[in-house]
């Protein structure tokens, strides 16, 4: 598990951004620290992070991404 700064070196964006998709819920940490409030991201999620960056890029809007991110789970493998 990865804390929020060292997962955003890992995906080359800011802690900020990580925040944001949390908040609008297209990327979400695997865990949150009842006590410290501290995010915890697994390395399998870097690869769902470029995923959503490479819709983002061919124009998908953060709510497309959100909707074709949580009912078409396929499509982000092609």
């Amino acid at each position: 598990m990865y804390q929020i700064k060292e997962f955003s070196y890992l995906c080359k964006t800011t802690i900020k951004t990580l925040r944001h998709y949390e908040k609008v819920g297209v990327l979400l940490p695997k865990e949150i620290n009842s006590l410290t409030g501290y995010r915890f991201y697994e390395e399998s999620q870097v690869e769902t992070f470029q995923q959503i960056k490479t819709l983002q890029e061919a124009g998908f809007t953060l709510k497309a991404v959100s909707y074709t991110h949580l009912t078409l789970p396929t499509i982000l493998r092609v």
